[in-house]
């Protein structure tokens, strides 16, 4: 049993206040849609919550298990699809698979990666430089690297950017499947992906 825990998160860029005293509380089989304005935080709550940046005050806190997850095991844990995600254009899809595998501690499972590309619809594309693919497909190479090690926590920041409707059913699939028992994030404006967080939380600007 897996439980993320936000208390008092605060965020201030010099004297401007992004966002101020966020609470919220999730565990396994749930699911939080964070949503708002252009401009009003999500994608910093984000970074927040995945730790990526320092909330100004408070603080998130992962547990399994009735336990404190330390920083640097959260990563094993979590996977994220968002805009400042970068792969490696000049490198392959297999060749990006297998250096996010090294760097997770993992060994290279071609078995999974051929089903994950199959899965998103980059079939035949495995053996192909990233610098040849689409935005829309490079968005679903982000989604092979995500949960490439069956995550317990899936944060995803705009789901669907640059996807046609072939992709954005794709998507909703695996965030179906994530909410099912483990914990899904999702932060976004487009209501259809706003209806897969059980609780949210909306910010203004």
């Amino acid at each position: 049993m897996w439980k993320i825990v936000a208390e008092n998160l605060t965020q201030k860029f010099n004297r401007r206040i992004v966002f101020k005293d966020i609470f919220f509380q999730i565990g396994s089989g749930h699911s939080l849609a964070v949503t708002g304005p252009n401009g009003s935080g999500k994608t910093t709550l984000v970074k927040v919550i995945c730790q990526l940046l320092q909330p100004s005050s408070g603080v998130v806190k992962y547990i399994r298990d009735g336990q404190g997850v330390e920083r640097l095991d959260i990563y094993s844990c979590l996977g994220l699809v968002g805009p400042y995600l970068q792969l490696y254009n000049n490198l392959t899809a297999l060749e990006n698979f297998s250096f996010f595998s090294r760097i997770r501690g993992l060994p290279v499972d071609n078995t999974r990666f051929r089903k994950l590309m199959d899965r998103v619809g980059l079939k035949g594309r495995e053996l192909d430089e990233l610098r040849t693919f689409s935005s829309g497909m490079l968005q679903r190479m982000k989604y092979v690297i995500a949960v490439m090690h069956e995550p317990h926590i899936l944060i995803l920041d705009e789901p669907s950017a640059n996807l046609d409707e072939a992709g954005i059913m794709i998507v909703h699939e695996l965030m179906e499947d994530q909410k099912k028992d483990k914990i899904l994030i999702v932060a976004t404006n487009e209501p259809g992906e706003l209806s897969f967080g059980e609780e949210k939380i909306y910010l203004s600007l």
